[in-house]
């Protein structure tokens, strides 16, 4: 699924006041950090990942990692932030930032 350029900029503006919710530091891409991540893309749909790494390929790297290991599609990256989208079966209208923001 590619995301329209007109979807990409919904889901950016909805991202502009989210706070990360996952942080991939010095030990990567760990197993506890992707059951995390899954649990946050169940919830919530839409979120931000922070990735701590100085280098800008290693973040790249990242980033591609984690969205392939779970299934999102990258959004947009703005330095060290990320903002990744996995629509879930049944979104929970308390929970994901998609249903929330209407």
């Amino acid at each position: 699924m590619s995301l329209s350029p007109e979807q990409r900029r919904e889901y950016r503006a909805i991202a502009h006041n989210l706070k990360p919710v996952i942080i991939v530091g010095d030990k990567g891409l760990s197993e506890g950090l992707q059951d995390e991540l899954d649990r946050a893309l169940n919830d919530h749909e839409l979120i931000k990942i922070k990735v701590a790494s100085q280098d800008r390929e290693a973040r790249q790297q990242a980033i591609e990692a984690l969205c392939e290991s779970s299934k999102a599609e990258l959004v947009q990256t703005i330095g060290k932030i990320a903002v990744i989208l996995r629509r879930a079966k049944k979104p929970n209208p308390k929970l994901s930032n998609l249903l929330r923001t209407k």
